[in-house]
């Protein structure tokens, strides 16, 4: 098993388009959803037809190109066959079979064209400006996976993704919208973080033959502020959680946390579960009130980011 080395804007674009059609979804997408959904271009709004909100879409739209104009001749490059075999899929999934997704399946030229600027325009509406924070982000996530990897092992750096995975046995399940079964068959896993995706782990296959599993960042864009900071705990978890880290070496209430954040109850609790989450806390309920403080793993975050 590896870790992706870099982001792909493709990948992300099409995460993202998933995530602004979720009404259920991680709240620190809710203010993006609603600025996304009010300034999204025109020209862009075609792909909303192709991508399905639980984490799915033709696997045409998301070749794992570094490059934006590669990845768009990718696309445009796809054989009839497959073409008309990801949107057949597509649709008997969730999407409506509109006009230009039939002009899409018969490729012909002009819908191609629509499609190609409809990827371009989002790319530069959603992405391009982002893509310095992408990439910082993406880079602190994977580095601190591929030490979890190093020094846990395989099973803690998998059951890690993603809440509520487990292992039975040798065979890894994890939530899923649909029932589906996956066999290695000896290629390989690559670990793909993704900063606009918070939900259940994603799989498509990797060019190279390997599966591609994407699971959400600890800190997904929203509250990705790296370019701000030299901060290298901040750079993986964000501000507001690497300070409650760094409380939590000695054990607080979740009001005591709040109090010394600065910020509600609330608001509190929802920072230490995605710190639970991603096993660097624990919570313990005593009585109306419930305590926090550092995993080992949260500890040897804290001595390692400082150095």
């Amino acid at each position: 098993m590896t870790v992706a080395d870099r982001p792909t804007p493709l990948v992300e674009l099409g995460l993202a388009f998933e995530m602004l059609q979720r009404r259920d979804a991680h709240p620190v997408f809710s203010a993006w959803r609603r600025r996304v959904a009010r300034t999204l271009p025109r020209p862009a709004r075609p792909l909303l037809q192709l991508v399905f909100p639980l984490g799915a879409g033709p696997l045409f739209l998301d070749p794992p190109s570094h490059d934006l104009e590669e990845g768009v001749d990718q696309i445009l490059s796809t054989p009839k066959s497959q073409a008309r075999t990801e949107l057949r899929r597509m649709c008997s999934i969730d999407r409506p079979l509109t006009p230009w997704v039939r002009d899409l399946a018969d490729r012909d030229r002009e819908a191609w064209q629509i499609l190609g600027q409809a990827v371009r325009a989002a790319h530069a509406d959603l992405i391009a400006e982002a893509w310095p924070r992408i990439r910082a982000g993406f880079r602190a996530e994977t580095a601190w996976r591929s030490r979890v990897l190093a020094q846990q092992g395989l099973h803690v750096a998998l059951t890690g993704l993603a809440p509520n995975i487990r292992w039975r046995g040798t065979i890894l399940e994890a939530p899923f919208p649909r029932d589906l079964d996956l066999t290695l068959r000896g290629q390989g896993i690559v670990l793909h973080p993704s900063l606009f995706w918070s939900d259940h782990l994603l799989a498509a296959p990797h060019p190279d033959g390997r599966l591609l599993l994407i699971y959400p960042a600890v800190t997904p864009l929203p509250l990705d502020d790296t370019s701000t900071s030299d901060d290298p705990l901040t750079a993986i978890v964000g501000t507001t959680r690497a300070q409650a880290l760094r409380l939590l070496v000695h054990q607080h209430t979740t009001t005591g946390l709040a109090r010394e954040l600065a910020v509600s109850p609330a608001a509190a609790s929802m920072q230490a579960k995605t710190l639970r989450e991603a096993g660097l806390i624990v919570s313990q309920r005593d009585g109306k009130v419930v305590w926090h403080w550092c995993t080992p793993l949260g500890l040897d975050l804290l001595v390692h980011g400082s150095t």
